[in-house]
């Protein structure tokens, strides 16, 4: 049998058109992005493009003087480039899972590590997380968007999203979180007992608290970030 051929390896991997629109997911682990004028994509995350499509990294102003200022204070993670043009533009980040979302006046907290991509027609501005400056290594900052229009968030591995009800709070590891809905404010609790238990400083001890009506999605995984690492 002529089993593993180069044609089979073609045939069983080629990009395939699914009519899904702007955004489609031609894996699990790649964005095709059905370009026709612009979108905002994580910086580095451009693996292959065709057709007419210029990439500008975002200008230091774009956004606002605000923003800018908040970016400076991250010092790491959000930063933006821009794709325009029509073609066809495939995204990925480390191999990490991608989850579209369709938002219809929604709004959703994602880590600034963990958006990939999204509309124009999407609002957004970046949130810092000051009272854990001094507790974590990075990855203060989360990104809130809002409206209407496609995002693409990552993950490692299978998200699992959690449900939070007034009566039961839910408590994350921050570096396993990922994105929670717009409703929610997290608060950061400190558990001393559990620095027992985990060799790994006091990181483990410093918890991300969901209280009220919503959702927060995390990951199989605890993400460390390092502070300077503005390319992703």
């Amino acid at each position: 049998m002529n089993r593993y051929t180069l044609q089979d390896f073609v045939n069983q991997t080629e990009q395939q058109d699914k009519g899904e629109g702007l955004f489609e997911l031609e894996t699990q682990r790649m964005l095709e992005v059905n370009l026709e004028s612009k979108i905002w994509a994580k910086s580095g995350s451009m693996v292959s493009y065709m057709g007419n499509i210029k990439f500008t990294r975002e200008g230091i102003l774009e956004h606002g003087i605000g923003k800018m200022f908040k970016k400076a204070l991250t010092g790491e993670g959000a930063s933006l480039m821009k794709a325009e043009g029509e073609g066809k533009l495939y995204l990925a980040d480390q191999g990490k899972k991608i989850s579209i979302l369709n938002l219809y006046d929604d709004s959703i907290f994602v880590n600034g590590n963990d958006l990939l991509a999204f509309e124009p027609s999407v609002s957004w501005d970046i949130k810092l997380m000051r009272k854990v400056a001094g507790m974590l290594s990075g990855g203060l900052f989360n990104i809130h968007l809002s409206g209407r229009g496609m995002i693409a968030i990552t993950s490692h591995y299978e998200p699992l999203t959690l449900r939070v009800t007034p009566s039961r709070p839910v408590f994350t590891d921050p570096n396993a979180t990922v994105a929670w809905s717009g409703s929610l404010q997290p608060e950061f609790v400190t558990d001393v007992s559990l620095k027992t238990f985990f060799g790994r400083g006091s990181g483990e001890s410093i918890q991300m608290k969901f209280s009220g009506e919503g959702f927060v999605v995390i990951q199989p995984f605890e993400e460390v970030y390092f502070s300077g690492d503005n390319n992703g």
